[in-house]
Formats: C-alpha cells, structure tokens, sequence
C-alpha cells in the first residue's frame, strides 16, 4: 500500500506550489480527491486521483539535490517579488527552494532541494550536523579570542554551543558549528568587540565547497546523497527532540539576588513588593456578631 500523506504536502511534492499555497487552493475547493472536493487535513497516497483546478495532478518529479556557491547580495528567499531571491539566481527549470539560509553579506555553501523532509532532519539544532566556515574579523585576533568563541557567547537569550575554532591569521579564523542561530558568527563576533568582514562557508556536512565557483551550482553526487542520508537516519524531524538545551537550561534557572529575590527583578517592582507587604489588612466594612447559630 503506498505511503498516506497530507494532502497540502502531496501537492506540494510535485513541485506546483508550496504547502502554504496548496491549503488556500483546498480551502477555496480548487482540489478534489477521487471526485470529491477535498477538505483540510485529509490524507492521500499515489493510488488516488487528484485534480487542482480542473486539471490532475502531474507525477512527482525527481528529487532533486543541488549544492550552490552563493555570492554576496543573493537572499537564501524563494519569494520571487525579492528580486536577488536565491531561486531567480540559479535559475533552475523545476521548484526549488533552500536548505537553510546564508546572510545576503555572506558566501558559500547552501543546499537546495525539493524535498521537504530532509530540509527539517538537516537543520534541527538538535541533530548536530556540522557547518564550517571561514571568517575574517575587523582587527587582529588572539588565543583568548579562540577560547572565548570556541567555549560558548551569550547572545540571543541563550548561550552557544561549544564548537571548534582555529586561528589561520592575524584576523582570520576557521570555525565549525552545530547550531544554526540567526547571525549566528556575526553576533558572537560583536559579543567580543569584534565585526565580521567576510565570511564564507565552505562545508556543510560532508560536502565541501572545493573548486566550486562563486555563482556555480551542481548536483549533489550518488555517494555524497548516500553518506548525508546514513547521517540523518536516526535525526528527529520534530523540534521537541531536537531542543537547544543550552537555551532550554538558561530558562529554567533563575539565579537569586543576596536578599533571595529574583535577580531580574526592578528595583522599583521589589521596593513596591515590600511596601505592599507592611501595609495593613483592609477591614471589612459590617458589623461581625458573636450570636452562635
């Protein structure tokens, strides 16, 4: 029997459009299911007939897995109205769309795809895949530099993962991550005092960006797709398995003040706390009677 899958993600899967765009089609009863105009949520496998907008659903197109050397200025966007989206710049003839992002002042390697369930095994925080990057910094680097980013900044209400670091100049340094946070390198470089140049990603994985040309793409090779697939067998799909616990510690503690209240707490909220806490009781307003009844 084949495999029963969400109607939005079926459709999505032949590349026509996004999931987003498949649910307002099936809201707007532009899709039907065996004859039947199909409602939300229902779930359907290759045995059944499906149609969109009166015509039936063509067959699934190959996967397809490319890695791409994106220039500075290109936007990791499949939104075709942001005119430097990264899907305009390859050009590729069927429905793409990236494996992550790379900042528009950033370089390198970036995956593109048009299967979705690789895209979540891969980027999951939690799955620990490796991405390195090389970057060059605005002044001169030093040892404690290395330790400091190699041992983990606190920036975006969270402190990062411990990761490898390696000085290759006065101000350029190598450095391999398991996280995929917004601006991640750029914001521990600004922690420091620190402003990022350039920075470039050379490898994602078990791929690296070699030869690759600035603005070049190619296909994902048989041996490079199997490696990446033995990889992620045993990854989550799900954010709950996948959860940044260095995040998840530093909300759950909540260290105290001297005086044991919170150390996040105003001044002025504690002052107002305490002064709430001597006023009297409100007397309530009748008479109280001493009659048993």
């Amino acid at each position: 029997m084949s495999e029963l899958k969400r109607l939005n993600k079926y459709i999505s899967e032949t590349g026509i459009c996004s999931r987003r765009e498949a649910d307002t089609l099936i809201a707007e009863g532009k899709v039907t299911v065996n004859g039947t105009v199909a409602e939300m949520g229902l779930k359907v496998s290759d045995a059944d007939t499906i149609t969109v907008n009166g015509k039936s659903l063509k067959a699934k197109p190959k996967r397809v897995y490319i890695a791409y050397n994106k220039p500075v200025g290109v936007t990791c966007t499949t939104e075709k109205k942001i005119k430097s989206n990264i899907v305009s710049a390859i050009n590729y003839k069927d429905r793409i769309f990236p494996i992550g992002r790379l900042d528009r002042p950033s370089e390198g390697l970036i995956f593109l795809t048009n299967e979705g369930d690789i895209v979540n095994k891969i980027l999951r925080a939690g799955n620990n895949h490796e991405k390195e990057y090389i970057v060059t910094v605005d002044k001169e680097i030093d040892q404690r530099f290395v330790e400091k980013m190699a041992s983990g900044i606190p920036i975006l209400d969270t402190i990062t993962k411990p990761c490898k670091v390696k000085q290759l100049g006065k101000k350029r340094f190598n450095i391999i991550l398991t996280q995929g946070l917004n601006r991640q390198i750029r914001r521990m470089c600004e922690y420091l005092g620190f402003e990022v140049t350039k920075l470039k990603r050379v490898r994602i994985m078990n791929v690296s960006l070699n030869d690759l040309a600035v603005g070049q793409w190619r296909f994902l090779s048989d041996s490079e797709m199997a490696q990446i697939n033995a990889s992620i067998a045993d990854s989550s799909k799900t954010q709950e398995r996948s959860t940044d616990h260095n995040k998840k510690a530093k909300k759950t503690f909540k260290p105290l003040s001297h005086d044991g209240s919170k150390a996040s707490e105003k001044p002025r909220d504690k002052h107002k706390r305490q002064e709430q806490s001597r006023k009297p009781a409100k007397r309530l307003s009748g008479t109280l009677s001493l009659k048993r009844k």
